[in-house]
């Protein structure tokens, strides 16, 4: 039985937190209400006794690929993404503590002074003991998106589904905030992601999600309960499968 079958929540979840969703209403950084706001939402969701893994993105402090277009050396440049990344991861973490909720960083490249090294089985481990686990430094390599880390994480510890928690409230023909006739799709096959080259989630993410199965779940973090009412199996956002 999928996670839209009944209104069951799922055992275990990835959720995929871009980095832009910290930012609130600044344009950079990290702004600590927002980060208040998104961390009580996944609070709940640890309420339910559900096991939750995070993946964060770093765009907000520093988009790898950005700076490679404008000339900076790729690796260089996503190396320093991966770093933004653990900031996030950390400022998360921080939040999340003081809300009462056990937090694990666990880092893909070697910074043990910050957080723990990824080694899949402890990270599973963790969640089975009920703390929450977020997943930094993307895969550890560059030329890979934190897109396709949280694809990657989700099928490691075998998450039932991964949600993307973004600024938009689900995927959309084109930029909904640019284009008023944009089209909003309630579900879509990973193949119709793909074809129609929509940029919700990376290519190599998506083929990564549907070759093993694991349905990812496109929602509006801005709106208050959007986490809960996905984990549980309501029609919000996207669904993509």
């Amino acid at each position: 039985m999928g996670p839209d079958d009944s209104s069951a929540p799922v055992k275990r979840v990835l959720i995929k937190i871009s980095g832009e969703a910290l930012t609130g209403p600044e344009q950079l950084g990290i702004h600590p209400e927002t980060v208040q706001s998104v961390c009580s939402q996944i609070v709940e969701i640890k309420n339910l006794g559900i096991e939750t893994a995070i993946v964060v993105g770093g765009g907000n402090i520093f988009r790898g690929l950005s700076a490679a277009q404008l000339g900076m050396d790729r690796v260089t440049a996503d190396s320093m993404g991966m770093l933004a990344t653990v900031i996030n991861s950390l400022a998360m973490m921080d939040t999340l503590e003081k809300m009462g909720c056990y937090t694990r960083v666990m880092s893909a490249v070697a910074i043990e002074a910050f957080a723990e090294p990824y080694i899949r089985r402890r990270a599973v481990r963790h969640l089975e003991k009920g703390r929450l686990v977020i997943f930094a430094a993307g895969t550890g390599n560059p030329y890979f998106s934190t897109d396709t880390a949280a694809s990657l994480r989700a099928m490691e510890i075998n998450a039932e589904i991964m949600i993307k928690a973004t600024n938009v409230d689900g995927v959309y023909s084109a930029d909904p905030r640019k284009d008023p006739d944009a089209e909003f799709f309630p579900e879509l096959k990973y193949m119709d992601v793909l074809t129609r080259k929509l940029k919700v989630i990376d290519s190599t993410a998506i083929s990564l999600l549907m070759d093993n199965d694991i349905p990812v779940r496109v929602i509006d973090l801005n709106k208050p309960g959007n986490l809960k009412r996905a984990v549980v199996g309501e029609k919000v956002g996207t669904l993509i499968s």
